[in-house]
């Protein structure tokens, strides 16, 4: 069974806050993005956030990042398929200063408790999705709605009225021709990130495509990966930061490698796309 990354454009259980690839015997090889700036290096600041977020600074890279409305902006990428502005990292530092502590850097990145997030499936022009993908959609919208005692809740929608919706998932297979996964980013102000992407994923199963949106939209609420402190899923062992603030483990969930997370740094072409017990309780945890 080969694994994949949810690469740079690829892309609970331990699940750690913040704000999603597929690993066996085989490991696909890390995917470049096709429109990464190489030559303009991320200032020292900004790594210096990230470092105190925890965030895997071996993976960070300035990029082009697409709009379901054909429009780019350079965004920067971090372990792969997190999506950051400068600001947001600069907000986020500023936080940290400002109130430094587990408690309220995890509640800076989370949505709002009680919120219903509205969520569309795009389905225009180059980056729609494909029946599977909405398909998988539906199922990935089903496996939070399902959770009692979650407080967050999604109302899905289809079409191309993405502007007024708090989170918007497309297929960006167009501008990222190697590699499969998705991209998405963090919460901020109380709200989820919103644009979701995925990629080169038909070839895969529906229930591929529900892990990989399933996952993506796990960041998009303040999730991160569940083995970011040794990327075990995508057969490496490197430690994502060991910083005092960015990865706070969740209480009831394990503190080692989880072989089943839905949040694991990368995905297997046998994925199932439903949340192991220690995802769900790490939701319940959180909201």
């Amino acid at each position: 069974m080969k694994n994949f990354k949810f690469g740079l454009l690829s892309a609970m259980a331990l699940s750690l806050v913040l704000f999603s690839c597929s690993k066996d015997e085989e490991t696909q090889p890390e995917e470049t993005n096709p429109t990464a700036n190489l030559t303009k290096e991320v200032p020292q600041h900004l790594m210096d956030v990230l470092e105190e977020m925890e965030m895997n600074t071996n993976f960070v890279r300035y990029g082009d990042f697409h709009f379901p409305d054909g429009s780019t902006e350079e965004r920067i990428f971090v372990e792969e398929d997190v999506v950051l502005t400068e600001d947001q990292i600069l907000d986020i530092g500023k936080q940290l200063d400002e109130a430094p502590g587990d408690r309220q850097y995890r509640t800076f990145n989370l949505v709002s408790q009680g919120r219903n997030i509205s969520i569309i499936g795009y389905t225009g022009g180059s980056q729609a999705l494909s029946s599977k993908a909405r398909t998988a959609l539906q199922w990935a919208v089903n496996n939070y709605n399902r959770l009692s005692g979650v407080s967050i809740s999604f109302t899905l929608t289809f079409g191309t009225n993405y502007q007024s919706k708090d989170m918007v998932v497309y297929d960006n297979s167009i501008n990222n021709p190697g590699g499969a996964g998705g991209s998405a980013g963090f919460p901020s102000n109380g709200l989820p990130y919103k644009f979701v992407q995925i990629y080169n994923l038909d070839g895969y199963s529906t229930n591929v495509n529900e892990h990989v949106i399933t996952h993506e939209i796990g960041h998009s609420v303040g999730f991160r990966h569940t083995d970011w402190f040794s990327r075990q899923s995508c057969g490496q062992n490197v430690n994502e930061g060991s910083g005092s603030v960015g990865a706070v483990h969740v209480n009831g969930t394990p503190t080692g490698y989880d072989s089943s997370s839905i949040m694991l740094a990368c995905f297997s072409s046998g994925a199932s796309g439903e949340f192991n017990s220690n995802d769900i309780t790490a939701l319940n945890n959180m909201y």
